[in-house]
């Protein structure tokens, strides 16, 4: 399987039709990878449609959104029907049962397949935007080349999400994400390695790159992406399958092996993946629930 990972800008657009151009050509560049993952708020750049009053106003603003959503889907459904790939689109703030959740939707050649929701909010999100923990379950989407799971951003920093993830049959988490500085970025690529570690299994991340300065909450980014295994047979030393450059407008693929992944995972020179799945973990507020998506 091939995927790729955008390195992605948040852009300013004059009009509906000049983002979606900016859409398909990103989606025409990315060769003949089988699953592409775009970054956390991306979508933040529809803002830019929006009246200057409006576009200053945080909470206004993901209002003001949501009446874009159906039409936002669409777009992402369009492509995946004419290019024939499966879609992690920008994650988008939904308003649903009276508060905004952070929603990662998935579309594949037969449409709209599900989504993932953010579980974990960052200081920013939760004290200042409004944006509140999605209700706590898990997809596990099911691909004619393996299994994969959604941790975005902040989640990959826990372990919980990506544990009961490869435990119910992921072999690939994908991290979606949105930093403001090294620091942040740094955060969640420590996480994501460790993830890879702990589950014997890939981790992509793909982040926002670059300035939006008329944005208020995506004004700043600092970010590249990555793919991730664990360092152990038929890897890579370090664990790192592909790395961008830092803030550089780009595409960073990687061919995956699902095969390695079951075998490392019984053979490797250490378990993890097996010592981790006996380490019990669960949230204090509510039990989490795992649905499995055919794509």
């Amino acid at each position: 399987m091939k995927i790729a990972a955008a390195q992605y800008p948040i852009g300013f657009f004059r009009n509906w039709d000049d983002w979606k151009k900016n859409v398909e050509t990103w989606v025409e560049k990315s060769e003949d990878a089988d699953i592409l993952i775009f970054p956390e708020y991306a979508s933040m750049e529809l803002v830019s449609l929006l009246d200057e009053k409006v576009r200053k106003e945080l909470k206004s603003q993901i209002v003001e959104m949501n009446n874009r959503l159906a039409k936002f889907l669409a777009v992402f459904v369009e492509l995946t029907h004419a290019f024939t790939k499966i879609i992690i689109c920008p994650s988008f703030p939904v308003f649903e049962n009276g508060r905004f959740v952070n929603r990662v939707f998935v579309v594949g050649p037969n449409g709209l397949t599900g989504y993932q929701d953010k579980f974990f909010m960052t200081r920013f999100e939760d004290e200042e935007w409004g944006i509140s923990s999605g209700t706590k379950k898990l997809s596990v989407f099911e691909t004619n080349w393996g299994k994969f799971g959604i941790q975005t951003c902040y989640d990959v920093e826990f372990g919980i999400g990506s544990k009961l993830l490869c435990e119910s049959g992921a072999e690939v988490i994908f991290a979606p994400s949105c930093t403001e500085t090294l620091k942040g970025a740094a955060r969640v690529h420590v996480g994501a390695r460790a993830r890879a570690m702990e589950n014997q299994c890939y981790v992509a991340v793909s982040q926002t790159v670059g300035d939006a300065l008329w944005s208020p909450a995506v004004d700043i980014n600092y970010g590249y992406s990555a793919i991730y295994s664990t360092p152990d047979l038929g890897f890579p030393d370090e664990g790192i399958l592909a790395m961008g450059e830092p803030q550089k407008k780009m595409w960073l693929f990687a061919n995956l092996e699902m095969e390695k992944i079951q075998e490392v995972r019984k053979n490797g020179s250490v378990l993890n993946f097996k010592s981790n799945s006996a380490i019990k973990n669960a949230l204090t507020d509510s039990e989490i629930e795992i649905q499995h998506i055919r794509i």
